[in-house]
């Protein structure tokens, strides 16, 4: 299987290009060899490689910033999967995506299912979402992942930012009225190249599969415990932590809004995959004591 996989340096995409590898003959693309902003170069891209299965892993995450760069983020996360869409479905192969829990607008008490309505707060989100509608509108076969909080130990996330200002700070005051579950990007691409993997030698996998699934760590907390937790391994570690006070979203406005509630049932990906992410305490403390 010939598998094109677009946005290989991200946090994600890097983990996908050790998960799908065994998969395949893997070609990648990086932010620098194909502008997603250029629909063209999208469609040559993809008729130049003439894969068998397209992954996306690219997208627009300056969840704040796009509150000003509208057109821009429209473009990564909207227009460019609807261009791959159109091209798989043509192509008449499958595409894998990935997306978000800023989809749905945070008000419900409980974890959020894929059969939910959505209500995105930021324009982040509102892309988002339709990057999912424009795939499942072009009639190609799909799995859509929604995940959550997602970090690694590389790139630009919660889990860096807060080692970082550990070092320079002694007291940090952090969000704790948003909920939802941290998430490492290895477990989301474990997971996708498991998923895939069970497409060998089945003709009816797509056919009984696409769709839009969660895909998230277990358990929940608020970016606060989520911060206490991270300091909680570094101090074990010998590291110097700062002291944690817990603020509400309204102490601490931003462009875009969150949603309270980012928690996602991941039930639907256990049916149809059997597969399921570990409590993201234990995930965390695999990334930080590796």
């Amino acid at each position: 299987m010939k598998i094109l996989l677009i946005g290989g340096q991200g946090q994600v995409g890097f983990q996908l290009q050790r998960s799908l590898a065994c998969l395949g003959e893997l070609h990648t693309t990086t932010r620098q060899s194909l502008d997603l902003a250029d629909i063209t170069a999208i469609r040559e891209t993809i008729h130049a490689i003439q894969p068998d299965l397209i992954v996306n892993a690219a997208a627009y995450t300056a969840v704040d910033k796009a509150e000003q760069e509208t057109k821009l983020a429209q473009k990564i996360n909207a227009i460019a999967p609807a261009v791959m869409a159109e091209e798989a479905n043509n192509l008449s192969i499958p595409m894998v995506h990935f997306s978000t829990d800023y989809v749905f607008d945070g008000s419900k008490t409980s974890p959020w299912v894929e059969t939910d309505a959505t209500g995105p707060l930021s324009h982040y989100g509102l892309t988002k979402l339709e990057g999912e509608q424009a795939i499942l509108a072009s009639g190609c076969d799909h799995l859509i992942f929604r995940t959550s909080w997602v970090y690694d130990r590389r790139g630009h996330n919660f889990l860096n930012t807060m080692l970082r200002l550990a070092e320079e700070r002694e007291q940090l005051n952090i969000v704790d009225d948003q909920i939802g579950t941290p998430t490492w990007s290895r477990h989301i691409a474990d997971v996708t190249a498991q998923a895939l993997a069970q497409a060998h030698n089945d003709d009816a996998f797509w056919k009984q599969n696409s769709g839009v699934y969660h895909l998230s760590a277990a358990g929940q907390t608020s970016w606060k415990g989520f911060a206490e937790a991270i300091f909680q391994i570094a101090e074990a570690d010998g590291r110097r932590v700062p002291k944690v006070t817990g603020i509400t979203t309204a102490e601490y406005p931003t462009p875009a809004k969150r949603p309270l509630n980012s928690c996602m049932d991941n039930t639907k990906l256990k049916r149809h995959f059997g597969l399921q992410l570990p409590d993201w305490q234990v995930s965390l403390q695999w990334v930080l004591q590796s």
